[in-house]
């Protein structure tokens, strides 16, 4: 009897544990794994941004990104600076909500800086890229891009939670400027500014 009433307070201990335990803290990375995270990175990212600067229309456009990264360079040592670089491929689609256009699909190539402070779950970024794409362009209607090709580049900053090994999110700010370079005249050109989400999944 007395080695049941054992057994029975076991359980009890074991359930009160688990129930009033919390949940496992998950694994903390060392300073070698912080620097040296997956590879591979497949992103899909989403803003809304708002025309500013020179065209008379008004603009806004929704700005889908599906983004493939991969790390390339490490910035060892204790200073702000600490991190790693990323090289990075987006394809671009953009439906404009409010503007002269309808849609704009696009590639943007570029690099991408990680900071990693030590024992943080928090990495700020900041990235920038130039690329090209094709819009359904109106150039008889004033403030219209000139033609259907065109130059894009992209800037821009936030921050990332790393959830566990695999997953991230992502919060930002990006800007983006299409132009086609000057090939029309007038070279009308659009400046967009927004925020941006998205979810990264590493392998």
């Amino acid at each position: 009897m007395k080695s049941l009433r054992v057994c029975f307070a076991c359980v009890v201990l074991l359930a009160c544990s688990q129930t009033f335990g919390g949940i496992e803290q998950p694994r903390v990375a060392t300073a070698t794994e912080e620097l040296n995270p997956q590879r591979f990175e497949f992103a899909i990212e989403s803003g809304y941004l708002f025309g500013a600067i020179n065209p008379p229309a008004s603009y806004e456009i929704g700005a889908e990104f599906l983004t493939a990264r991969i790390r390339w360079g490490v910035m060892q040592g204790d200073t702000w600076l600490r991190g790693y670089n990323q090289f990075y491929i987006s394809a671009i689609a953009e439906p404009i909500f409010r503007g002269i256009e309808n849609h704009y699909f696009g590639l943007n190539l570029g690099m991408r800086y990680n900071f990693v402070r030590p024992g943080s779950r928090f990495v700020p970024y900041f990235s920038g890229g130039l690329g090209l794409g094709w819009i359904d362009s109106h150039p008889e209607i004033p403030g219209g891009q000139g033609q259907d090709f065109t130059f894009n580049i992209l800037s821009a900053a936030g921050i990332s939670y790393i959830v566990n090994d695999h997953w991230k999110l992502n919060v930002g700010a990006l800007y983006q400027h299409l132009s086609n370079g000057g090939q029309t005249d007038p070279n009308r050109s659009l400046n967009l500014f927004g925020p941006q989400v998205g979810v990264t999944y590493s392998f």
